[in-house]
């Protein structure tokens, strides 16, 4: 009976049947951050939320034929950077006291680190290269959801931005401030998969005062909702490409 189930499993995910439920689990996750984003989501509400979205996740990564793994050491998230491009001295610039999830646009703090290109001009390109950053997934996972629009007229502080779930580790990585994205949500990317290019996209980070750089931050999941910590020491071992 088990072979049985397991073939009828493979069979609907080989024909492309398991792909619409599949794929509407990340729309939901999606339209739950925009919700968030926007204030529209309460503490309660977003618990159930996520509860339900996570397992869907997980059963997706259950199914799929593309297996993540959990990778000891991390990818540095700029192509051609290392760790000594995260701004502020010994990743002080990581702040995350008073940081809330659920205050979408309008958290406090800054549970992040910013790593910053050589880009003296501020037209995207590296001065070096001549070439365009590339933001690279640190590690196998889900794109959860993201945005490939932004106005220079908008008060949304991410600009295009991208969140992965690592299942494995049950971690959730975020990309901010991108010029293009390569992805969206419902992809399974690989570590060192070309998922975006350093931009000067949001509110603070359009600002002719903002070096370009890539915000990044690292979450887990505590009573139910993502709760930063600090990847300074991740980053600072990571592997470079």
């Amino acid at each position: 009976m088990q072979k049985l189930i397991l073939f009828f499993s493979f069979l609907l995910i080989s024909t492309g049947v398991l792909a619409q439920a599949d794929t509407s689990a990340f729309v939901k996750f999606n339209d739950f951050n925009n919700a968030v984003l926007n204030g529209g989501v309460k503490k309660a509400e977003a618990q159930k939320q996520f509860e339900t979205i996570i397992k869907e996740i997980h059963l997706i990564e259950m199914r799929s034929s593309r297996i993540n793994r959990s990778n000891t050491q991390w990818l540095f998230p700029l192509k051609g950077y290392k760790s000594n491009a995260i701004g502020g001295t010994h990743g002080n610039g990581y702040f995350d006291k008073g940081y809330r999830y659920l205050d979408g646009n309008k958290h406090g703090a800054h549970p992040a680190h910013d790593i910053f290109i050589n880009d003296r001009n501020q037209d995207c390109i590296d001065d070096r290269t001549k070439k365009p950053v590339d933001v690279i997934a640190v590690n196998d996972g889900w794109v959860i959801a993201c945005t490939n629009q932004w106005s220079s007229t908008s008060d949304m502080r991410g600009g295009k931005f991208i969140w992965i779930y690592h299942p494995v580790d049950k971690v959730f990585t975020y990309y901010a401030h991108n010029n293009t994205i390569f992805v969206s949500p419902g992809m399974q990317v690989k570590q060192g998969q070309k998922i975006a290019e350093v931009g000067r996209t949001g509110y603070n980070a359009y600002k002719k005062r903002s070096p370009t750089h890539l915000h990044f931050s690292a979450f887990k999941l505590v009573d139910g909702i993502p709760v930063p910590y600090n990847p300074y020491e991740q980053l600072k071992q990571a592997k470079t490409l």
